[in-house]
């Protein structure tokens, strides 16, 4: 046992997960870091991307127009996620650490479209179902698993054991 958890442990109090804010003059969408005590549950999720828009159509016919645009991807993913999640027994408001990868988008000059993904983000964090937010990194990559793809998400997410 650490001596934080020692003394957490002898002074009765339960350890959290402590989330640390970004610094600076404009609230950011994104936090500084956090803190993992030991006792939480990890999981470790791998890339996931997104589902076509029609599930119905045939692998061997779609294009990257059947799996949208950066922001539609990005919702795709975050949707996938969130049921990965809860299978689990975990919830979008565990996760602690993203890591997105973001292929350069054709109708943007071959730059991602940074914009459309956190448009995307901001439907999962920082809302009234939500409210955390996590550390995260976002990548430029020449291109994904498959030529459809613009958007690959891996996550972590930590809960306290009950």
């Amino acid at each position: 046992m650490t001596i934080a958890a020692a003394t957490l442990a002898s002074s009765g109090q339960a350890a959290e997960i402590t989330r640390f804010k970004a610094t600076g003059p404009t609230p950011a969408l994104i936090l500084q870091g956090v803190l993992v005590p030991p006792g939480a549950e990890t999981l470790y999720l791998s890339g996931q991307l997104a589902s076509p828009i029609d599930a119905a159509k045939p692998a061997s016919t779609l294009t990257m127009a059947d799996f949208g645009d950066t922001k539609t991807q990005t919702i795709s993913t975050l949707t996938k996620i969130k049921a990965i999640l809860a299978s689990r027994g975990f919830a979008m408001s565990d996760i602690i650490k993203m890591t997105v990868f973001v292929a350069g988008d054709p109708a943007h000059g071959g730059k991602m479209d940074f914009a459309g993904m956190n448009d995307a983000f901001k439907m999962f964090f920082g809302t009234a179902e939500n409210p955390n937010t996590v550390a995260r990194s976002t990548i430029q990559v020449a291109a994904l698993a498959g030529p459809n793809f613009l958007v690959e998400i891996e996550v972590t997410a930590a809960k306290m054991a009950r």
